[in-house]
């Protein structure tokens, strides 16, 4: 058995019902980071308002090591909770790595290149309330 047929044979043991609700897969990333130390953390609701996810997370993480231990770290817990289908860019550098777990998106910057892109400024459409589109950023900094 080749590891190309030992992922289609894992892949096809699961079946919808067995994948994690997004709210659980939100927790799941924002634990994971937390535990990881990340800074910043920002998880902005899309439920009803994109196409692309149901939530968008943003962390940052002191330097490209970190960032890139944070996602190696959220993606097996992805896997584990049995998340198939992930998609990741920017790991390679890891100065901003995206993490597509298809319900949720993840993003995980370096704190300068964080700024430098400020998604969140492109999320956050009604000022400082925080409303995305309607739904709400949380800013998730020191929350335990």
């Amino acid at each position: 058995m080749t590891i190309a047929n030992a992922r289609q044979i894992s892949a096809s043991d699961t079946t919808a019902t067995d994948l994690p609700e997004p709210e659980e897969l939100e927790r799941l990333a924002i634990q994971s980071l937390e535990d990881d130390k990340a800074f910043d953390v920002v998880s902005i609701d899309l439920s009803g308002k994109s196409a692309i996810a149901d939530a968008m997370i943003i962390a940052s993480g002191t330097s490209s090591r970190q960032v890139s231990a944070m996602a190696e770290h959220l993606l097996e817990r992805l896997k584990k909770a049995g998340v198939g289908s992930v998609k990741v860019e920017g790991k390679a550098t890891a100065d901003w790595v995206l993490i597509d777990a298809g319900d949720i998106v993840v993003h995980l910057f370096r704190p300068e290149v964080r700024e430098f892109y400020n998604i969140e400024k492109m999320w956050l459409l009604d000022g400082p309330s925080g409303s995305v589109g309607g739904g709400a950023a949380v800013s998730l900094a020191g929350a335990q």
